[in-house]
Formats: structure tokens, sequence, C-alpha cells
């Protein structure tokens, strides 16, 4: 089976690929050309699509908090979101899609685009050297919810096609 990408790697791209194991499909997710899925990419569709959906319907919305720090460079709106208390930073969390995104602490904000700031937290990461950086992804909210909405489609299709 080919994968099929919706979107850009070099801002936010879903590509789909074929069975990982059964009741299982492999889904790499990509910010600014990293690769999120890195330490798994074996996504349960039922879950995954929920919890993107999720997310698209909140960019849609507008329900995305503008930036916390106006003035300040993505990689440092991440630092102090991330040393800011959970009850703060809570409302900034994002992409937060079942065990393919637990390598990987994400927050977004509006700041005229979606602004999408990332960082690597595993010491068994497979690029040592991104770890403790903190990296962004800026695209037009409308983008971020169509690649969203046409890789669910798929998603969904496929689990209802192949249940578990």
């Amino acid at each position: 089976m080919t994968t099929a990408r919706f979107g850009e790697r070099t801002t936010f791209a879903v590509e789909v690929g074929g069975p990982a194991t059964p009741g299982l499909r492999t889904v790499d997710l990509w910010l600014a050309n990293k690769r999120l899925t890195v330490s798994d990419n074996a996504a349960y569709l039922p879950s995954l699509s929920t919890y993107m959906q999720a997310d698209a319907h909140r960019v849609r919305e507008g329900d995305i908090a503008p930036c916390p720090f106006p003035g300040y460079e993505p990689g440092a709106v991440f630092r102090l979101l991330h040393a800011n208390e959970t009850k703060f930073r809570e409302q900034f969390w994002f992409m937060r899609w079942t065990e393919i995104t637990d390598n990987v602490s994400t927050y977004a904000y509006l700041d005229g685009d979606l602004v999408i700031v990332f960082e690597f937290w595993r010491k068994d990461h497979s690029f040592p050297e991104e770890l403790g950086r903190a990296f962004s992804a800026r695209l037009p909210p409308e983008s971020f919810v169509g690649i969203v909405e046409e890789a669910t489609s798929m998603l969904d299709a496929d689990s209802t096609r192949n249940p578990r």
C-alpha cells in the first residue's frame, strides 16, 4: 500500500500508511520538517481520529488562545509555557493524539496564524541533538483544519472497512 500524505512536511503533514499490526495503522505526523512519530507510529484509528477531530474543531471555532507572551519568539514562548503551572499551560496543550505523540510536548496559540511549538523529551529519542530544543511550525488555521479533516476522513473510512 502506498502512503497518503496530507499537507506538507515543512509545516504540518499527516502521512497514512498501511497496517502496522492487527487493529493498528501506520500514521506519521510532521511539523516543521520533524517527524513527531519517531518512537511509535502504530495508531489505533478510532482514538486517533477522535483526538485529531477535536483539535481541528478547536481551531475551526477559534478556541485556540492568542499568544500568551506577545513579542517573544516561538521557542521562548514554548519555554515560558513549559515552565508555567499546569493549570495555565493546559489551555495551550495541543496534538495530544494518543501514544503516537507521547514523545513530544506540544502547545499551540494564535498569532495571526496557528503557531505550534514542540519539543522532543524522551531520552531514547532517535535524534539526540533535537532533545531540549524547541521547534515551531506556523500555518493558516484553515490549512490545519483542512489537512486534519482530509486525513481523518481516510482514517474513518479505513476504520469502518476494517473494524477490530
